[in-house]
């Protein structure tokens, strides 16, 4: 029991009917867009920053067990800054890449709606 084959070709040629979308709904389509962007970059960012805390965590406090002169010099503070930095560098570096590249994709689609009129 369905729907009949007569009744679902109708409906699926009402769907591409003859709509021409509005300039406010493009308009909105790129900001809906742009959003995602800052998200993705956010979650990309978190993704290395996490990453690079680990990798610079495990030589630091390695380091800091098994070599003297790190033993003696280095106390948490200054492994926390150590770890923080590499976090810090990795986010901003990995977020700004991701906002460059998602903004080239948004200019190259402004660029074919603006053709498109």
């Amino acid at each position: 029991m369905g729907i009949p084959s007569e009744m679902r070709d109708i409906w699926v040629n009402k769907r591409n009917g003859f709509i021409i979308a509005s300039p406010v709904e493009d308009q909105n389509a790129l900001n809906a867009r742009r959003k995602l962007c800052n998200q993705e970059s956010i979650r990309e960012g978190f993704k290395n920053a996490t990453i690079a805390a680990v990798v610079s965590a495990v030589p630091t406090l390695v380091a800091v067990r098994k070599i003297p002169w790190a033993k003696a010099n280095l106390n948490y503070t200054a492994q926390a800054l150590i770890i923080s930095a590499a976090s810090i560098a990795a986010f901003f570096i990995t977020a700004d890449k991701t906002t460059l590249e998602c903004a080239r994709r948004n200019a190259l689609l402004e660029d074919a709606l603006r053709r498109q009129r």
